[in-house]
């Protein structure tokens, strides 16, 4: 008895290696781990850009504000100077003067700070992640074609014969394609109000 059972485990494997056991393996393996890449471009897509974006706003933010401060202290400086003089003679009073001084130290200072300072470069840092999205996506492209490509070649070894018999005594499944989500084919359309912030 043990011999005949020997002798059903050799045969088993020498038709099972014969009939593409191995290849099915391997190419099966081959699926598994293209998927996973897919699923690491999609996982450092995840991770990556909502960062970067989160940056790049506050970098165009901050650049904000300093706009913004500079045209309040403009506008300051500007009502300064039309306001009619209140000194004696039709002369600026000393209050006055101290007022224009301060208010034009503070545009001097807002407009050294807008040329000198190096973060204010929204428009770089938004290039920036314009860079890694265009980036995360080819990546992420090359991933699902390259699995797609596993998927092509396993199915095909698994759907010929002999191959087709080991795969249904083994269990060696049909792996579905990558396909895109529904609507992908239409053009997506960008609102740059979508970008504008609520605050």
């Amino acid at each position: 008895m043990k011999r005949v059972t020997l002798l059903l485990i050799v045969f088993a494997a020498v038709t099972f290696s014969g009939c593409s056991y191995n290849e099915l393996t391997a190419k099966h393996q081959n699926v598994k781990g293209k998927w996973a890449d897919v699923e690491s471009a999609m996982q450092r897509r995840a991770d990556l850009l909502p960062n970067l974006f989160e940056a790049a706003k506050a970098a165009g933010f901050n650049e904000q504000e300093v706009f913004g401060k500079i045209s309040d202290a403009r506008a300051k400086l500007a009502g300064l100077q039309n306001q009619p003089p209140a000194g004696d003679g039709g002369a600026r009073s000393p209050e006055q003067k101290q007022e224009i001084i301060q208010a034009n130290s503070a545009l001097s200072r807002l407009l050294v700070v807008f040329e000198n300072y190096p973060t204010l470069r929204s428009n770089e840092a938004f290039l920036k992640v314009q860079d890694q999205v265009e980036g995360t996506e080819n990546r992420l492209d090359v991933a699902r074609r390259d699995y797609n490509q596993a998927v092509t070649d396993y199915n095909t070894t698994r759907n010929q014969f002999p191959a087709v018999i080991t795969a249904s005594i083994v269990g060696f499944a049909e792996e579905p394609f990558f396909e895109a989500d529904e609507g992908a084919n239409e053009v997506p359309r960008m609102d740059a109000n979508d970008m504008k912030s609520d605050s």
